[in-house]
């Protein structure tokens, strides 16, 4: 009756009016269809402070989901995890004078660590890391890792800036010089180049397309994650467990655990995330499992009271400060938001597929089923 009504009135408009109006209903028609294709897009926008392992995230996703790594990029990374060496020697060789340790081989290593932060240096004038990266400067970072003053002053290395694939990368350098040399996904996934501005990377799964954001969690980066903020689907939040004996580099007396804490407590209280699921990644499980072992968590957070070597207990202590602070913030009308947490290993490729697996699950039962997509 309503149609037959609706077609009675439609025949008294003009033509005009009937153009309006067919256009009119276009565009409501058109708006509709967007909403639904904006809501098969699922957005995670990824939070966390600095070297929390969000890039590397981003990387196990283009191995998983993407198309990987071509060469073009490898020859990006090659010159990367140069910079990344060369940095990562200067940082120990400037560490041996802040902390007075000596050299075991005095006259030989002075001759190499100037060297090494010559190099350093050289980078600010803009010199091809390919050209300053020769067999000489590949021979004085690995006469330097065997010394042991360098590694007395690499085991202190809690007491400065020092990153965590140091280790890994001083150990590849007989592999690293070859002119042959392609970085293997494992040395692309320890490289380490901190991200400024908003990278966003897209992957299609299940006829879902899932668009990812990681912006800089260095703090001077933070002013831009407003810009992020709205239509998110899920807050995948990562805080490293190996920060707990750490200070943050912006501010030497801030520990980077209380940093992480406070962030995540300041986000989640965003009216922009009411509807948001989040998601925290407790990362770097293998460093944690390591550093445990000889750095106690109660130096920094007296109110542990576990097993001092237990990395199950002491992980599962760093997860329930993360989880209260949903109780201190939820007021007295609303319960506390659920969180979805997770242990993570960033640089493990089979861990990070299977608990992505687990999240996409959960996001897609939990946002998309009033579509049947499901």
């Amino acid at each position: 009756m309503s149609s037959t009504f609706e077609k009675f009135c439609s025949c008294l408009l003009s033509a005009e009016e009937r153009a309006q109006k067919e256009n009119s209903a276009a565009i409501d028609n058109g708006l509709k269809k967007q909403k639904v294709e904006m809501d098969k897009e699922l957005k995670l926008l990824l939070l966390g402070t600095g070297e929390s392992g969000k890039s590397t995230f981003i990387k196990q996703m283009r191995i998983i989901h993407g198309q990987g790594f071509n060469s073009e990029d490898q020859m990006m990374y090659r010159g990367i995890i140069k910079k990344n060496i060369i940095s990562s020697m200067n940082t120990l060789v400037s560490a041996m004078d802040m902390l007075y340790i000596s050299y075991e081989h005095e006259k030989n290593c002075a001759v190499h660590s100037k060297l090494i932060k010559d190099i350093d240096h050289s980078d600010e004038k803009n010199v091809d890391i390919e050209d300053a990266f020769t067999n000489k400067v590949a021979e004085a970072v690995s006469i330097l890792w065997d010394d042991d003053g360098i590694k007395q002053c690499y085991d202190r290395r809690r007491e400065y800036q020092l990153t965590d694939s140091a280790k890994y990368f001083f150990d590849r350098i007989n592999d690293i010089i070859h002119t042959n040399y392609s970085p293997s996904e494992q040395d692309i996934l320890r490289s380490r180049v901190p991200t400024e501005g908003i990278y966003e990377y897209v992957f299609r799964l299940e006829r879902v397309d899932f668009r990812i954001i990681d912006v800089g969690g260095q703090r001077k980066e933070r002013r831009k994650w407003i810009h992020c903020f709205e239509h998110v689907t899920s807050i995948i939040f990562l805080s490293a467990l190996s920060e707990y004996d750490l200070v943050l580099q912006e501010s030497a007396n801030q520990n980077r655990m209380e940093e992480s804490l406070h962030l995540f407590r300041t986000i989640i209280c965003y009216p922009w995330f009411q509807r948001a699921s989040i998601i925290i990644f407790l990362n770097k499980t293998d460093v944690f499992e390591e550093k445990i072992m000889y750095s106690r968590l109660t130096d920094y957070f007296p109110h542990y009271t576990g097993d001092l070597y237990s990395a199950l207990e002491a992980r599962d202590f760093i997860l329930q400060m993360f989880t209260d602070t949903t109780s201190v913030t939820a007021t007295d009308q609303q319960q506390p938001k659920p969180i979805y947490s997770h242990f993570t290993c960033a640089t493990d490729t089979q861990n990070i597929k299977f608990v992505f697996n687990s999240v996409r699950d959960h996001i897609l039962h939990t946002h998309l089923r009033e579509f049947n997509l499901v």
